[in-house]
């Protein structure tokens, strides 16, 4: 049955506690809060948008070390570009799940390089490079652009959000200047409203413009996204929504709000065109009960999961 009111979402529990929410919490009563404290914070990779078979970043990160290897031979004899060539990305998932294991060995590697496809250039030159992949790339699986794979679900919550007076802001792991590329565009979310993983960088008084440095400033995850909240907003969210272990914390966080609420989006649905995965998400999905974080199962809560192709 289609709805005014999110309509790509499912009659039951985890949309009718949604509602009930949002309502508490703007109309005048004990649970109401004043506009400037209607905070809702999203991750992005597998939130907003799917993150498997890759995160997009990624997609976006293989095609420029490909180019780099392709202008500088050398780089062939070492990971990620050895990768890359050969068409074999296990290496890279290999070490990001390391990651979400608890296991930092080897990602000083892929952190050098993912800041040599950018490092001495200037934010807009970097910007007009990501523009030009978003133009021509797709999703892998789903063969469409990536502005078309938002889910759908989520653009009708940011969306009915705005419209009571929320302020929505993208927090992520992913970079965030990447992000802020695509984003008004896509969320409806602007620039200034992006919070991710930042590159050190710095101003050029030759070029008069800031141009990226030699070190990854910020990497934000886990425990490090309430901080870059609190950092950049000055306001604990009341709102929160993610899907992977690495986005615990900030759950936490606008769970211990007044009448704070967090979702967790469970990739659970094997029949439509959604990659379903546990993976990543262990730790979340076993504690969500005990800290009351709504689970969204994609197959049991999402009518539909992407808009209407362009």
């Amino acid at each position: 049955m289609s709805h005014p009111v999110l309509p790509s979402w499912r009659d039951g529990r985890t949309r009718t506690a949604l509602l009930r929410f949002v309502e508490e919490v703007t109309t005048p009563g004990e649970n109401f809060l004043e506009p400037p404290d209607r905070v809702a914070v999203f991750d992005n990779d597998g939130t907003l948008w799917p993150e498997r078979p890759m995160p997009v970043q990624l997609h976006y990160l293989t095609e420029r070390w490909r180019q780099m290897a392709q202008a500088d031979p050398a780089l062939a004899d070492h990971e990620p570009y050895a990768s890359v060539l050969a068409g074999d990305p296990s290496w890279i998932a290999s070490v990001i799940a390391d990651h979400y294991a608890g296991d930092d060995t080897r990602l000083p590697v892929l952190a050098e390089a993912v800041i040599a496809t950018q490092r001495g250039l200037d934010t807009d030159t970097v910007a007009d490079m990501m523009r030009d992949f978003f133009r021509t790339a797709q999703h892998p699986v789903l063969r469409r652009a990536y502005a078309a794979c938002a889910y759908q679900p989520m653009l009708e919550l940011l969306s009915y959000l705005r419209e009571r007076e929320f302020s929505t802001v993208i927090v992520s792991g992913g970079g965030r200047d990447f992000m802020r590329v695509i984003a008004a565009e896509v969320y409806g979310v602007r620039p200034e409203q992006v919070i991710g993983s930042t590159a050190d960088a710095s101003w050029s008084v030759t070029q008069r413009t800031v141009v990226y440095g030699d070190a990854i400033r910020v990497l934000d995850d886990g425990p490090e996204k309430p901080v870059q909240i609190w950092s950049r907003l000055g306001r604990r969210p009341v709102l929160a929504c993610g899907n992977s272990n690495g986005d615990m914390e900030m759950l936490m966080y606008a769970c211990s709000a007044r009448h704070g609420l967090a979702l967790l989006i469970h990739h659970d649905d094997e029949t439509r065109d959604d990659i379903p995965y546990d993976a990543g998400a262990e730790r979340a999905l076993a504690e969500a009960g005990r800290h009351a974080w709504l689970t969204v199962s994609v197959r049991n809560d999402w009518a539909r999961l992407y808009p209407d192709a362009p």
